[in-house]
């Protein structure tokens, strides 16, 4: 596992970073194929998008209010389960892709 975080402590962003940091995590999970298929065809349901867009919340915590060292693995693991959720099971490596263009667009 890959340690992509520079310290134990909760990540403090400044309030200008906030905002750029949810857009930059709404960007990534719109270009999502597979999560936005799920959403449109509400493969989890009619709370699909409610699903979609809780996600982006998880991500946005997992960057800015974990409190151990992060991992790409912990990241990946997330995404797997909120696509569970919208019963979508993914096996073209774009759980992957998507958690290291995350890592690398909004560090």
């Amino acid at each position: 596992m890959e340690n992509v975080s520079g310290g134990g402590g909760p990540t403090q962003l400044s309030a200008e970073a906030i905002p750029q940091l949810k857009e930059g995590i709404s960007l990534v999970l719109s270009r999502w194929s597979a999560l936005q298929m799920a959403v449109v065809n509400e493969w989890g349901g009619r709370d699909s998008r409610s699903k979609s867009e809780q996600l982006a919340e998880d991500i946005f915590s997992w960057f800015s209010h974990f409190k151990e060292p992060r991992y790409v693995d912990d990241l990946e693991n997330l995404l797997d389960e909120a696509m569970l959720s919208l019963n979508t099971m993914i096996e073209d490596g774009s759980i992957e892709e998507v958690s290291l263009f995350t890592l690398l667009c909004c560090p």
